[in-house]
């Protein structure tokens, strides 16, 4: 083993050629840039939210991470939440109250753009295949404690007596054969090998203007959607322009992704397939067909590679949830009157089963939220926060396990999530109410 491990180390150790000279410039002006970059990036966080490390008593991911627990988003100076939450749309706007948290959530780097992943994810390929996710222009925001547990496990809907398949394991290129030969069958082995494979994208690539020092294999769909779940990893939406339009979106789980019917950042594509070859074809490149030319587009095949990936995709199962019966809904014989309560709340007052209906807890469908109703668009670092249009229903199985919360990040609790709703939708929840419907969602 120690053998191994270092003969993957010095197979790919870096080569000591000299950097090009378009790159070489490239990485002395952003290099010199990326400080006060990543200080107004965490000064822009630091007015929204409270980063702390908070972890829920009594809740935990499968794993054992720790849920994190309390209203992270900071309420403007000498309003309540319940002050907030009887205020008319129209008066947040016109007194400027609405929670900046509240807002659309800036890239890490909003101009440069791009994906960027957690210091997890990197050195957890580093360490296994070698592979280097590393930009020199940028870093990932938030800290670990407010992500999801890395690795995630891993739960097949063809085998639940197995439990975690990934035996604890971060699951790549190294380990996939491994660990899943010998209960896939062939189609969907070789899907698993597509999505570990890493193929050129726009920032990790071989050109003079990629993002990596040294030239890249690029990137895979595991290293996003880290063992079918989420790293939380984070881009900017490759088909809107102009570029301080564009949103950042969150890595959605692939959980439960058998039961879903809408796809990609736009809500498009309506299979899997649809979603895994536009991935490969253009949001890795941006959205531009010159570029994914350029720079090596990865083209499926459409009757076999993309219907193998797809094939392993719908295997990839939501988490346990003891206390949920057939339909979803809470075994009363299991559940605590606090998350019966909570249920209540879910199914009436509310109103979240409008959108959300079990038992996967989508309607596969949009919906507009209409946020604009609450504030004046504005700059904030290089983005124009505005109103998000129609967003996709989101499956709640499992959600304490997939943080930060809504399509680009900008909620980082279920805390967060509640009082978000309660103030967007008008319900008026009390405070027992809202704790009650966070301990319904921890179930999940």
């Amino acid at each position: 083993m120690v053998f191994a491990s270092l003969f993957v180390a010095l197979a790919f150790a870096p080569g000591d050629a000299p950097l090009p000279d378009e790159l070489k410039a490239l990485v002395d002006k952003l290099s010199k840039e990326k400080p006060a970059a990543a200080a107004a990036h965490k000064a822009e966080l630091e007015k929204r939210y409270d980063l702390g490390d908070a972890p829920a008593k009594d809740a935990a991911m499968t794993r054992g991470k720790a849920v994190q627990s309390g209203v992270r988003v900071k309420l403007p100076a000498g309003v309540t939440w319940e002050q907030l939450a009887a205020m008319a749309p129209a008066d947040i706007k016109a007194k400027d109250l609405f929670p900046r948290g509240f807002m659309p959530l800036t890239h890490p780097n909003h101009a440069l753009g791009g994906m960027i992943f957690p210091q997890f994810v990197i050195d957890g390929l580093k360490a296994q295949t070698g592979r280097d996710l590393t930009r020199f222009d940028l870093d990932f925001d938030f800290p670990n404690h407010l992500l999801p547990e890395f690795p995630p496990a891993i739960f097949l809907t063809t085998r639940p007596d197995l439990g975690d398949v990934s035996k604890g394991q971060f699951v790549t290129t190294a380990n996939y054969w491994e660990l899943f030969h010998d209960f896939l069958n062939p189609k969907q082995l070789e899907g698993l090998r597509l999505l570990v494979s890493p193929f050129p994208q726009a920032q990790f690539n071989h050109t003079r203007d990629r993002r990596s020092l040294q030239p890249s294999l690029g990137v895979s769909c595991f290293d996003c959607h880290v063992n079918g779940h989420t790293s939380a990893a984070t881009h900017t939406v490759g088909d809107i322009r102009p570029d301080d339009f564009r949103h950042r979106i969150d890595t959605p789980s692939l959980r439960g992704v058998n039961v879903q019917r809408l796809f990609g950042s736009q809500r498009a594509l309506k299979s899997v397939e649809d979603f895994t070859e536009f991935e490969q074809r253009a949001a890795y490149f941006d959205g531009d067909p010159e570029q994914a030319t350029r720079k090596g587009v990865n083209i499926l095949e459409r009757g076999s590679q993309v219907h193998f990936m797809a094939e392993f995709q719908a295997l990839l199962d939501f988490p346990p949830a003891p206390k949920l019966m057939w339909d979803g809904k809470l075994d009363p014989k299991l559940a605590s009157p606090q998350e019966l309560r909570g249920q209540e709340v879910f199914f009436g007052k509310g109103r979240c089963a409008e959108c959300h209906s079990g038992p996967y807890y989508t309607d596969n469908s949009m919906h507009n939220l209409r946020t604009e109703r609450f504030f004046t668009p504005r700059k904030i670092e290089a983005m124009t926060a505005t109103a998000d249009g129609p967003i996709k229903t989101f499956p709640l199985r499992g959600i304490k396990e997939s943080p930060p919360y809504l399509h680009d990040d900008r909620l980082l609790t279920l805390e967060d999530t509640v009082e978000f709703f309660n103030l967007v939708l008008g319900v008026q929840l009390s405070g027992e109410e809202k704790a009650a419907l966070v301990a319904f969602l921890r179930a999940l």
